[in-house]
């Protein structure tokens, strides 16, 4: 930030700012996490410079050769990681991902059928608040009130019911694994095609912690952040008889010419992705999650669906009687970052919700580990509780430093921290 802070100190300042932020803070929002300086450093190079519409071997201007290379290392590691017939690199958001596989397969007016946005789903799948429910018809399933998990049967029969041109499966917010043979089968019965939205979890079925989804489904969109770590953009996996319309829905469909700084930072994120380092971090990520999960359920908290399966975890708050927007604010006031958040079936509207989101990848990066989880999850419970008392806030808010300091974030980047070692 040499440069930036002679060139234009206001804008230096507050980047200097967010740094500090960074660093002095606990991140538990669970779509963040913190990449190596090498990705940033890719993201920052001067791959800025150049344009490249279309694809390598048929761009639309000069001087690509370079270009062509390094989007093929691309997409040859992201078929590879993933053991995927086809790939684009291309996207510059998993939402993007998203309209370009819906663009590929779907008219306006055709049926989606995906997970409900109160019960863990997200807004490209076909909400009314999103583009995709205003060009698409969107039908939405979602979990058991007994057990908080997707109800397959509900998703049978609204399948039987709407003939969905397309089935999506894959959430922001839901914390167990997801059947995907149960929905292939569902797929195949009413001749939908399945789609599975692994932008949550993608780290996590690099790293072999999870099951895949590319064996069972058509398409498999996903970003290049979260629990992958890595580059800001999207990417799709597709079978290759689909991979003609989606390089089409993505250029000219829907984008033009690719960020390149971000293509080549993506096709890092998939090397990274691909080491023993990364696995480790994807398990400690996991465990990280249960653990604490166990630990708030023991603080008389209720964990919706009684646990998790992956990096993220969903806290009831009305055991405590909070609601979730009092609760994002208590803990800001610590520096523990986390997001307010509907649970199923929540009686509050999403600006209030009943619960929290809270993931674990971003701490993981930082080292932090299972032995820390109860620590976390004593200050967690002591904001929550104290949060009207100036002295309790003032020593959590003590503690959260010291565990900052004794967790140092870039500074420690490639000793050891299972980023680069």
């Amino acid at each position: 930030m040499r440069q930036l802070g002679i060139v234009d100190p206001e804008l230096g300042a507050i980047l200097d700012r967010e740094a500090a932020r960074q660093e002095l803070t606990l991140e538990l929002i669970a779509s963040e996490s913190f990449v190596p300086p090498a990705i940033m450093e890719v993201q920052g190079s001067l791959l800025t410079n150049k344009y490249a519409e279309g694809y390598p071997g048929q761009r639309y201007h000069g001087g690509c050769q370079f270009i062509d290379a390094l989007e093929s290392l691309a997409i040859g590691r992201a078929m590879a990681l993933f053991g995927a017939e086809h790939a684009n690199v291309q996207p510059h958001s998993g939402v993007n991902a998203n309209l370009a596989v819906y663009q590929a397969v779907l008219q306006p007016g055709d049926t989606i059928l995906a997970m409900d946005l109160k019960h863990g789903g997200h807004l490209s799948h076909g909400s009314k608040a999103s583009l995709t429910g205003r060009v698409y018809r969107g039908v939405h399933y979602g979990v058991r009130p007994d057990t908080e998990r997707v109800d397959l049967d509900q998703v049978r029969a609204l399948a039987r019911e709407h003939r969905p041109r397309l089935l999506v499966t894959g959430a922001s917010a839901y914390p167990r694994i997801l059947d995907y043979p149960a929905f292939r089968e569902i797929a195949d019965e009413v001749g939908a095609l399945l789609l599975t939205d692994m932008a949550h979890i993608a780290g996590l079925v690099a790293a072999g912690v999870l099951p895949s989804p590319v064996p069972h489904c058509h398409f498999v969109t996903s970003t290049t952040t979260k629990t992958l770590r890595g580059a800001r953009g999207g990417f799709i996996l597709c079978r290759e008889e689909f991979a003609p319309a989606v390089d089409k829905a993505i250029f000219p469909g829907t984008q033009g010419g690719p960020i390149l700084q971000n293509v080549a930072a993506k096709a890092l994120t998939f090397k990274l992705a691909g080491t023993e380092s990364f696995a480790r971090y994807a398990r400690n990520t996991v465990a990280n999650a249960a653990a604490l999960a166990r630990n708030l359920t023991d603080r008389g908290y209720r964990i919706v669906s009684g646990g998790t399966d992956n990096h993220l975890l969903l806290v009831d708050l009305r055991p405590k009687g909070l609601t979730g927007d009092v609760a994002e604010r208590a803990l800001e006031s610590v520096d523990i970052m986390v997001n307010k958040n509907l649970i199923p079936f929540d009686p509050e509207k999403p600006t209030v919700t009943s619960g929290i989101r809270i993931g674990l990848g971003a701490l993981t990066t930082r080292g932090f580990g299972e032995k820390d989880m109860p620590v976390l999850g004593e200050l967690l419970d002591r904001a929550l509780q104290g949060r009207g008392d100036e002295k309790v806030l003032k020593d959590v808010k003590g503690q959260v430093l010291d565990l900052c300091l004794a967790h140092p974030l870039y500074c420690r980047f490639g000793e050891g921290d299972g980023l680069l070692d």
